[in-house]
């Protein structure tokens, strides 16, 4: 699968998992912070959600020891993280 399409994959689906009303996957931009005031505001909680959605819908494995803040700065970020972790094509 292209970035680009993964991208738009993980935005409604992250729009899903965090049941977030009012917001479309034009208003989530893939490089912006997902975390803090600056950006979608998601915290501990949402983090923890999108793990669960990601190793189940993308079939990988979130080590504790993965630099969770890295990988999950961004829509961008996380499609990084899937594309280099993914045993088979996305």
């Amino acid at each position: 699968m292209q970035k680009d399409l993964l991208i738009n994959s993980l935005k409604e689906k992250v729009i899903a998992a965090l049941n977030l009303p009012g917001v479309s996957i034009d208003d989530l931009q893939a490089d912006a912070s997902l975390f803090g005031e600056d950006g979608l505001g998601l915290d501990s909680v949402d983090a923890l959600e999108l793990v669960v959605m990601l190793e189940k819908e993308f079939e990988i494995f979130i080590d504790d020891k993965v630099e969770v803040k890295k990988v999950f700065f961004s829509i961008d970020s996380i499609a990084d993280f899937i594309i280099a972790n993914k045993k088979s094509d996305v």
